[in-house]
């Protein structure tokens, strides 16, 4: 069984985020105007993503860079650790997902 550390929800979380990005642009002096300039995201992108929280994972990554925090997203998504002794003798394979189909 999992424990879940994070008690936020999505929607709260992606609010965080938004807050955070709009608060550090804040912080740094730029304008929505300079942020847009400096990440190549279109300015009506930004104001939406500032209001709503609503960006593709390319735009946020684009304006974390601009913002010099995108070191976070390199732990987005950590390695599962071995629970078992067995699991450290195991060696690593690649696994496949498997391809549902629909007929």
């Amino acid at each position: 069984m999992t424990l879940k550390l994070n008690l936020d929800t999505p929607s709260e979380m992606q609010d965080r985020v938004r807050a955070a990005a709009r608060d550090r642009r804040l912080a740094l002096g730029l304008t929505q105007s300079d942020l847009a300039t400096r990440s190549g995201v279109p300015l009506a992108t930004l104001k939406v993503f500032e209001q709503k929280g609503k960006i593709s994972l390319t735009g946020l990554l684009a304006i974390a860079d601009a913002l010099d925090a995108i070191a976070g997203f390199g732990t987005l998504f950590p390695a599962v650790e071995a629970t078992r002794l067995d699991d450290l003798d195991k060696p690593t394979t690649r696994q496949r997902a498997r391809n549902c189909r629909s007929s």
